[in-house]
């Protein structure tokens, strides 16, 4: 699948976790929620993903942590949280860009529509 294939696949599984769970739960059991929906789709992900990280010439002891890396090119950011920082795009953006991939989707699932809860962040490689 494309990425913009697998992020209509991820968002159709969201606001399904989303409307029978509803909002004010913790990250967490929507993360783990979102994931139990990728595997009834068939949808290969990898949760809680550590990348090793390059500074200059040297790899970090430090990783990144994804929280959601579906199908090898999409990384999905799940929040639970009354309102979506700058910083929080900011860093979906940046794991895109250290982990070399295009798109990303920031999920807040604490908004009463998720669709005004979700977020696309393109890396323009």
């Amino acid at each position: 699948m494309t990425e913009n294939e697998l992020s209509k696949e991820i968002i159709g599984a969201a606001i399904e976790v989303h409307r029978v769970l509803g909002p004010g739960l913790l990250e967490s059991v929507y993360e783990e929620a979102l994931c139990y929906e990728l595997e009834l789709r068939n949808i290969p992900y990898e949760r809680q993903k550590y990348r090793p990280l390059n500074y200059k010439e040297r790899v970090l002891k430090t990783e990144l942590r994804i929280d959601l890396l579906v199908g090898k090119k999409v990384i999905v950011e799940v929040k639970a949280k009354e309102t979506v920082h700058p910083v929080d795009k900011s860093q979906t953006l940046t794991y895109l860009r250290l982990s070399n991939l295009k798109l990303g989707l920031l999920i807040n699932f604490h908004e009463p529509l998720l669709k005004d809860g979700i977020t696309r962040i393109v890396n323009n490689l």
